[in-house]
């Protein structure tokens, strides 16, 4: 798998139909050499596990601005663990109180970002914190 692009899936939790935000995130990331899959609006944890899984997904980016993220983030985490024995990277975004933060990341959310992270941060958070076996297996 030398050289492949990272895979990403971006999705919209719940009834979130806010996505200037994410639209942003999803060109940036492509921008940054990765392929990005958006699922879009008003996506359930159950969708978001089911194509990360049929997609081979490195990372999956969650994105919440209904005040539901600590349920729908943490619910998307357990049930791709419990479907897949790959890894994955976690990452959430959207307006997200930060004494939420600590949870999400016990719940395996291994980053969270706010309205104005700038892309070049995320995209460098991942390349930095991907486990990836094209990493691991370079010299």
């Amino acid at each position: 798998m030398k050289d492949s692009k990272i895979r990403v899936i971006i999705a919209k939790l719940g009834l979130d139909g806010h996505d200037r935000g994410v639209n942003v995130v999803v060109q940036g990331l492509r921008d940054a050499g990765m392929e990005v899959i958006y699922l879009g609006l008003r996506v359930m944890p159950e969708q978001v596990c089911q194509a990360a899984i049929q997609e081979d997904a490195d990372v999956v980016g969650l994105s919440c601005h209904t005040g539901a993220h600590m349920v729908l983030f943490s619910r998307t985490v357990e049930l791709f663990k419990q479907q897949s024995d790959r890894d994955a990277l976690f990452i959430g975004g959207g307006i997200i109180p930060k004494k939420d933060i600590p949870v999400l990341q016990e719940a395996g959310i291994a980053q969270v970002f706010g309205p104005g992270t700038p892309i070049h941060d995320i995209a460098g958070f991942i390349k930095a914190n991907l486990k990836r076996e094209d990493n691991d297996s370079q010299d």
